[in-house]
């Protein structure tokens, strides 16, 4: 078969059968020979006999393939022609084998029967075995030469028997099929039979569906799909649903496609089954555009299509070009858009569109839009000649391309307008607490909106219009962001840093970490001994599997009784605290902010440097994973690699304030000063590495080039990337490989950091940097035992307001193992805290269940003695103890 004749035949079928169609819907009171016209039609479409003889040639099998087609031109003609006078026709018939040609002599008004009988004195072939086609269509035997429009000197082709053919069973089965469907169209049989032949079409069709070849070898799956399309089955199937009487039988017989277990089924199958369900599509448009049929058979191709862009990518279906796709694929894109449009109005209306539908109506606009898109980027060329310049009228498929345009226009409008009454609500009962979640509805902006954007990339002057009203509408945009689920597809919002702000952001760079998904068969267990804290954990963390700890933590310290969450916490603080300490040679304080640091360039004084600097980068992201706050914060210049930005003298003012106040005096010195070599620099860096100095040069050659102010800028570019880029780089790499270890998909490493400001990691890592706020403190507490008015509660709350700020720190962190607030305050963590009454003796000290954020208060006699025992507690050693055995 030529791809040619498969092309033409695709694309120029179904506009004829599209307004046959329409011609049959639109009226209202269908005429005797309307009825006539259709029974006519239906009979030559389950009349035809496919057969194939596995000697033909090229040319002849590509006249097998067009006698598969059904010209519905020559019917109507055929239909409405007068009948004509007898005349005496001479035509010619190519024969399959051997390739001879013979002559044949007939009247018009004779039959295709005796046409047959003339070739079978000739040839000797049985009239059984015989099959003629003319104009890509096989001639029914009860035809006269008139009807089938035989003229003077025609060429037809006889074609060999139907069981030679590579899927006898296959054609056996569609066949049967087709012959129940004409008796149940035409309705001349009796009750009985008609019932019989309703329950044979559903038959025939699993049995069809179960001869799918189960191995995914495009030819034989083609091949079988093949026949049940180029036989007319989709068209007999419609004709059959829009006869009277037989809707429901048609309407099942066609859902049985629909629902094969399309997860089941192979690659290569869901490929070719879709070219079936979209002839489906094509012949059922003409129906009204809420039949539920063809919504069926529309919502069917589209998840069809997400799962062969999975697959395949780019390749959607072996039939199908660009232009195919554009012509094809836009009228759905219209109607969903439409569909949309309506169901973003109704769905402020709580007892008309559910979030459910709306939910199936953006996925099926997505799955047709993005092939769409794909399409129109082929046709114009690739991505080189985008965007489209609508002013062009001279591009191929202008007006396809407006159109869709067009389309996208309206929707941007209907969503900002669902935006803004979002951001009405939040203002009028947001502030009153009234909102705690979205309603299910308008979860479906955040996916429509990302649709739009990618289509308005392609329109010159309309780049950033999606952007711009998310801009607009950044309060409801980034309340909806923040319920945005891991299935969801989300990290183009990403790339719009200032639409988003730091929980958006946030919520979104979370997801990329796996969820927690605790397996108390499979939890990584670890016990430390404290002594050891951070060479054990290394073991522990670095040699292990990251899968492991998707199932979550368990850590229990050596001869200490407590477990769970509180003491996992602990764990985190402890052991950041012990990597990030200025005795560790890992990492170096900038000197103007202690709790920040970059990596150390001599770190190599271990041996086991770069292992340690991977396993830091598997701590860190599992404390963000676990949502700990660690209490140490990165440095810009660390950051920057980390993100895989370039480092500029700006980024390096924390890190090393004297080296940039020389560079700074460097690069605004008085130029003549500099060129008289006063400062005596080149391109050279001193070294300080365990004691003794070395010189290292910048650049090829640098110990001989001067410094001067023509070239002080390359050098202080050089300065820097020295010190900061190239001394840290494989410390840089080991810390981001550790971290990706643990992230779902690794490649999500530099996405992680390129999606947050320095900004937002200090505040993921160290959480809130003000100081404890009592009175919130105070609201966040809860009791058992005691009461807010009872004098040792009272004596508490003086004595925290009166200690220091670090003091009230391990104070917290003894009653929850959290030392620095997220940065929402006490009302960012988990849960409430609470106050019990101990049963113990007043001698006792207060204890703990960091798990529970409970604190077991014993009833003191007097202010004094609570001050005493809590004096006790808030010193660092103690609050770091749960008590040994």
């Amino acid at each position: 078969m030529s791809s040619s004749s498969s092309s033409n035949s695709s694309r120029n079928e179904p506009r004829v059968i599209d307004h046959h169609q329409q011609q049959r819907i639109s009226s209202s009171k269908r005429k005797l020979d309307d009825y006539e016209e259709e029974e006519e039609e239906l009979s030559d479409l389950i009349s035809v006999r496919m057969k194939k003889d596995h000697s033909s040639s090229t040319e002849e099998a590509t006249i097998n393939k067009l006698g598969q087609q059904i010209s519905y031109q020559d019917v109507n003609f055929r239909v409405s022609q007068a009948q004509s006078v007898s005349r005496t026709l001479h035509f010619f018939v190519r024969l399959v084998s051997g390739g001879n040609t013979i002559v044949i002599h007939a009247n018009s008004d004779d039959t295709i029967e005796s046409v047959h009988e003339q070739i079978r004195k000739f040839t000797g072939i049985p009239v059984i075995e015989q099959g003629l086609v003319y104009r890509g269509r096989q001639l029914q035997w009860e035809q006269t030469l008139e009807e089938c429009l035989i003229e003077n000197d025609a060429g037809l082709h006889l074609i060999g028997r139907m069981r030679s053919t590579e899927f006898p069973k296959s054609w056996q089965v569609v066949d049967d099929l087709l012959s129940s469907i004409r008796r149940l169209y035409k309705g001349e049989e009796g009750k009985e039979t008609l019932i019989l032949d309703s329950k044979n079409v559903k038959f025939k069709i699993e049995e069809f569906l179960e001869l799918i070849p189960k191995d995914d070898h495009g030819d034989k799956i083609a091949g079988h799909l093949k026949i049940f399309k180029s036989y007319g089955v989709p068209i007999a199937l419609v004709m059959l649903y829009l006869s009277p009487g037989n809707k429901d039988c048609a309407d099942e017989a066609i859902r049985q496609l629909l629902c094969p277990n399309l997860d089941l089924l192979a690659k290569g199958v869901q490929v070719h089954f879709a070219s079936i369900i979209l002839e489906f599509c094509k012949l059922l448009s003409g129906t009204a555009p809420d039949d539920t049929l063809y919504i069926a058979c529309r919502s069917t191709l589209g998840y069809l299509m997400d799962a062969i862009q999975c697959a395949h990518g780019s390749k959607y279906f072996d039939f199908a070009k660009s232009y195919t796709i554009i012509k094809e694929f836009l009228p759905f894109v219209r109607q969903l858009s439409d569909k949309l449009i309506g169901d973003l109005e109704s769905s402020w209306n709580p007892s008309s569109v559910t979030g459910i539908s709306l939910a199936k109506d953006v996925r099926d606009f997505t799955s047709f839009l993005r092939p769409l898109c794909r399409a129109i980027e082929d046709q114009v060329g690739g991505k080189s000649n985008l965007p489209i310049c609508l002013d062009n009228k001279n591009l191929c498929y202008m007006p396809e391309f407006e159109s869709l345009f067009t389309s996208v226009k309206k929707l941007i409008e209907k969503i900002d307008q669902c935006l803004h009454r979002v951001e009405e609500m939040l203002v009028s009962k947001g502030a009153a607490g009234e909102i705690e979640t979205p309603r299910f509805t308008w979860y479906q902006y955040i996916p429509i909106l990302k649709e739009l954007n990618g289509v308005c990339r392609f329109y010159r002057g309309a780049e950033h219009t999606v952007i711009s009203m998310m801009k607009l509408r950044r309060v409801p945009v980034n309340f909806l962001i923040r319920y945005l689920r891991r299935s969801d597809d989300h990290y183009w919002l990403l790339e719009h840093k200032d639409v988003t702000d730091f929980e958006s952001r946030r919520h979104l760079v979370m997801m990329m970490f796996p969820e927690i998904v605790e397996d108390y068969e499979e939890l990584h267990e670890m016990l430390i001994d404290r002594s050891q804290l951070l060479e054990e954990s290394f073991a522990y963390i670095s040699r292990a599997d990251p899968e492991s700890f998707r199932s979550g933590l368990f850590m229990e310290f050596k001869n200490e009784e407590a477990t769970g969450p509180g003491v996992l916490r602990e764990w985190f603080y402890l052991v950041c605290q012990a990597i990030f300490n200025p005795q560790n040679p890992l990492f170096l304080a900038c000197p103007n902010d202690q709790r920040r640091f970059f990596p150390n360039p001599v770190s190599k004084v271990d041996s086991l440097h770069l292992d340690y600097f991977g396993f830091c980068g598997r701590m860190i992201a599992l404390a963000l994973m676990n949502r700990v706050h660690v209490g140490i914060v990165f440095d810009r210049v660390f950051f920057l690699q980390l993100a895989g930005k370039s480092v500029s003298l700006e980024d390096i003012r924390d890190a090393d304030p004297c080296l940039y106040m020389s560079c700074k005096k460097i690069l605004e010195m008085d130029a003549d000063f500099l060129d008289s070599d006063a400062l005596g620099l080149t391109f050279v860096r001193e070294v300080e590495e365990l004691g003794s100095r070395k010189i290292v040069e910048l650049c090829p050659g640098g110990k001989d080039i001067v410094v001067d102010s023509k070239n002080r800028a390359e050098y202080v570019n050089l300065l820097i990337q020295n010190r900061f880029v190239t001394s840290i780089s494989q410390q840089v790499a080991r810390f981001a490989r550790g971290f990706a270890d643990i992230l779902s998909i690794a490649r999500l490493q530099k996405l992680f950091f390129i999606s947050l400001e320095p900004e937002d990691l200090d505040r993921m890592l160290c959480g809130s940097d003000s100081a404890l706020c009592v009175k919130a403190w105070k609201a966040h507490t809860d009791y058992h035992g005691y009461k807010e008015t009872d004098h040792q509660i009272c004596w508490f709350w003086k004595i925290v307001e009166g200690m220091s700020a670090g003091e009230q720190r391990v104070l917290l962190f003894f009653w929850t193992s959290v030392k620095y607030l997220p940065v929402e305050g006490f009302s960012g963590l988990p849960s409430r805290l609470y106050i019990y009454k101990a049963s113990e003796s007043h001698d006792r000290l207060p204890s703990s269940h960091t798990c529970f954020y409970r604190l077991c208060l014993p009833p003191y006699p007097s202010k004094a003695s609570m001050q005493k025992c809590l004096n006790l507690i808030t010193q660092e050693h103690v609050s770091c103890s749960f008590g040994t055995w």
